[in-house]
């Protein structure tokens, strides 16, 4: 039943990261339902097997560490460009 409700939502994260591209703020919420929903795998994971919560704890400290970097960039760019239109910006494609 748990790897069922991972896949769901990897799926739906993965879905809503393809469709929302239009702002940087909904890509990474997006990025962020991926990677909780990472953590909800791994811990079911480690839970099922029996091994300790470690790497669960290694990854959800990565996973905080990108979402800070990443809330930086969102500032930078709303600095920069006075908004978050991911289709603005010409350096990326």
């Amino acid at each position: 039943m748990s790897l069922l409700v991972f896949m769901l939502m990897f799926l739906s994260g993965l879905i809503s990261f393809s469709l929302l591209r239009s702002h940087l703020l909904s890509m990474l919420l997006s990025l962020e339902f991926l990677a909780l929903s990472l953590y909800f795998g791994i811990f079911t994971y480690l839970s099922l097997i029996g091994y300790e919560y470690f790497f669960g704890l290694i990854y959800l400290t990565m996973s905080v560490c990108e979402a800070s970097l990443g809330l930086a960039i969102l500032v930078m760019m709303v600095r920069s460009y006075g908004n978050d239109y991911v289709l603005s910006l010409n350096s990326l494609w």
